[in-house]
Parts: C-alpha cells; sequence; structure tokens
C-alpha cells in the first residue's frame, strides 16, 4: 500500500488525502526510510540537493497575542522583554550579507502599533538598499493590515511567513483564545498574496487532541492555497504556558516520536507540493542534535542559524530547551555548515534562494 502511494508520487500523479494519512501514519522502519528516500528523490528534482541560509533575527519579544503554547504570550509575567533598535537589527543584517547569507528573516511577537510599524518599515528598506538590494529580506511579524504589508513589501521585503498552526477550526480554538480569529489569519494570507510576497506558512505537529487526518488535511491546505514555502515544527511545551503546564516534559521516546512526526510532516510536504521551499525548524535540533540534518534528508532545503545576539537569545524561547542559546552568529555558521557539508549538502551561499514555485507561479 505505502509503496505503491510513494511510486504513484514519484510518477507525479496527485495523493488523495486518504494517500497522505498513510504516508504519515508509517510505523514500519523500511517504509518510513522509503518515505524520506522518496521525498529527497523529488527534493532532488525540483530544488536540488542545496541548503539556503536565512540568517535569523530575532528583534524582539513583546508580543499582543496570547497563544496557550508560546512561550512569549503576553500574559507570561516571567518573560524578560526586550526590543532592539533599528541599529541592532541593521547591523546582525549586514553580518549576514558579509557571511555570504542570501537572506534574512525578521521576526518577533506580534505588535501593530505605528512606532512598530514604521521601525521595520525604516530598517527594511535601509537593509535593502545597503545590501545593492541583493539580500533576500523575509519577514515573520505577524497579523497585519493590507497596506502595513504593502508598505513593508515596497520597502524591500520579499517573503513573508505566517503560521496557521492548524486548519482544524476545533484545534485551532483549543489553542488560542476567544479573541485569536483563524479567519483573520486566513485573511491575512490573501493580504500576502495580494501584495506580492512569497507566501508562506505552516503548522505544528503533534498539538494535544490532534490526528493524522488533521496534518492531512493541513498539507492539502497548503497545496490548495497554492503556498511558495512552508516553515512548520514539533510541538514542544513550554513550562510557562497554559498548554506546557499541562503536559509534563518529554521523555526520551516522546522525543524522538515527535521529531519523527516532524520528518514525515517534512517529507509528505515535499512529496506533495514539490517545488517550494520548506525550512528544517531548530525545533528539530531541540529534539535531537542532528534534527535539522534529518530534516533536510527528509525534504527540506532553507536552514535558519541564529543571528540574534546571545544577550537576547534566552529571553525569545517560544518552546523550553531551545538549542544554541549561547553560541554567537559566527559559532552557529562555522556549526552549520560543516554539519551540512557532512550529508552531502552544498549551501547556497551567497543566493537569495527564491522558492522555484514562486518564480513559477508569478511568471504565468
Amino acid at each position: 500500500m505505502v509503496l505503491n502511494i510513494l511510486e504513484k508520487a514519484k510518477r507525479k500523479e496527485e495523493l488523495c488525502v486518504e494517500e497522505i494519512e498513510a504516508l504519515l501514519s508509517i510505523t514500519d522502519p523500511e517504509e518510513l526510510q522509503a518515505l524520506f528516500d522518496c521525498a529527497y528523490f523529488i527534493k532532488e528534482q525540483y530544488v536540488g540537493k542545496i541548503a539556503y541560509f536565512r540568517g535569523l533575527i530575532e528583534c524582539s519579544n513583546l508580543c499582543m497575542k496570547d497563544c496557550y503554547y508560546c512561550g512569549i504570550r503576553k500574559s507570561n509575567k516571567n518573560v524578560d522583554r526586550f526590543q532592539m533598535d533599528e541599529e541592532e537589527i541593521f547591523k546582525e543584517a549586514m553580518w549576514a550579507f558579509e557571511a555570504e547569507y542570501g537572506s534574512c528573516v525578521i521576526q518577533s511577537g506580534e505588535r501593530q502599533d505605528k512606532a512598530y510599524i514604521e521601525m521595520i518599515e525604516r530598517v527594511v528598506k535601509r537593509i535593502y538598499e545597503a545590501t545593492n538590494k541583493e539580500m533576500g529580506i523575509t519577514l515573520s511579524l505577524g497579523e497585519q493590515s493590507e497596506e502595513v504589508y504593502r508598505r513593508w513589501r515596497q520597502a524591500g521585503a520579499s517573503r513573508y511567513l505566517l503560521r496557521i498552526e492548524t486548519t482544524n477550526p476545533e484545534l485551532y480554538a483549543k489553542i488560542h483564545p476567544a479573541d485569536h480569529s483563524m479567519e483573520e489569519r486566513m485573511e491575512c494570507l490573501r493580504r500576502l498574496r495580494r501584495t506580492g510576497y512569497q507566501v508562506g506558512t505552516g503548522v505544528m505537529m503533534g498539538l494535544p487532541g490532534q490526528t493524522m487526518r488533521d496534518l492531512a488535511n493541513d498539507v492539502v491546505f497548503l497545496k490548495t492555497i497554492d503556498i511558495d514555502m512552508v516553515g512548520m515544527g514539533p510541538y514542544i511545551p513550554h513550562s510557562d504556558t497554559p498548554m506546557g503546564q499541562e503536559i509534563p516534559p518529554y521523555t526520551d521516546a516522546q522525543k524522538k516520536a515527535a521529531l519523527t512526526l516532524g520528518l514525515k510532516m517534512i517529507a509528505v510536504t515535499r512529496i506533495v507540493l514539490k517545488d517550494i521551499n520548506i525550512a528544517a525548524a531548530t525545533a528539530l535540533q531541540a529534539l535531537e542534535y542532528t534534527g535539522r540534518e534529518q530534516g533536510l534528508k527528509c525534504g527540506a532545503n532553507v536552514i535558519m542559524p541564529n543571528l540574534t545576539e546571545t544577550e537576547y537569545r534566552p529571553k525569545y524561547q517560544l518552546y523550553d530547551n531551545k538549542p544554541c542559546t549561547d553560541e554567537n552568529s559566527a559559532m552557529c555558521r562555522g556549526c552549520l555548515s560543516g554539519r551540512i557539508k557532512g550529508i552531502g549538502e552544498t549551501i547556497g551561499f551567497k543566493e537569495r534562494g527564491d522558492s522555484p514555485h514562486y518564480r513559477k507561479r508569478t511568471k504565468n
């Protein structure tokens, strides 16, 4: 059954939701390896054996949202809040450019105030111009109006990641307060599409109460909205959150199961969506040291080395036991470069690594 589905995928035939669910439900080690091999085969065909670096700048842990799973939710009083100034953000982006990263990612908690919107607009424009319009700039700054998305796009940002976390309305309601709207999240993805971004979204895997059919529906959703890039990761509890307080720390067996589920989702997403960019999330490494490399071997093609100054890194903890909080940017670059080359992949230094799907979509 599983091997027949994988052969169908290799023939570029579309899979139905039941077949996607069957792939996500694999437990047999040989079938699991066949899944990963198929995903890597398709990755080689559509995006190549290359990993693109996106230098990650976590510029603020101030957040207006109160998601029940997130360590920087506004109600968490144990967080030491910070906001980088423009000069710090610019400096880290320029470090990435000089280190031959083709792209950077500016990420923060969600804010919609005028001062913040204008600051992001200024710093994006400054980075774009200082890098001769060569550096790809990705933003991951939450829900905004269409006007704000357009302003940031005109300033020089080219990609935007806005994770949906789950497409099951009941599950979405369980992990968010009542004033958080799934429809608004969906509308923001449509706004991003209208304003010309390479649009990214993603989900969490392993949420309490989540089923394999939920995850299969998530993959179908990604294809239905014609997404350009995906950033997703396993759910890892944070002890200072309502959800995290209900779950004891993961055992080694639970970590292994969470990692395997994360890798299966990467593989299946690659098989179904083929030519998009897929990130190997840092959360994979929180579960196992080589987690991100395993993500690449299962179909991911983007890695996000952390550029955030070490003084801020421990303050930006979306989940417990986040890795690399004590490493500086140069250490991250050297460590990851060696590990990626060790699995036979090339690193796309000086390359933006735009989504092939986006290029094809905008050409038509």
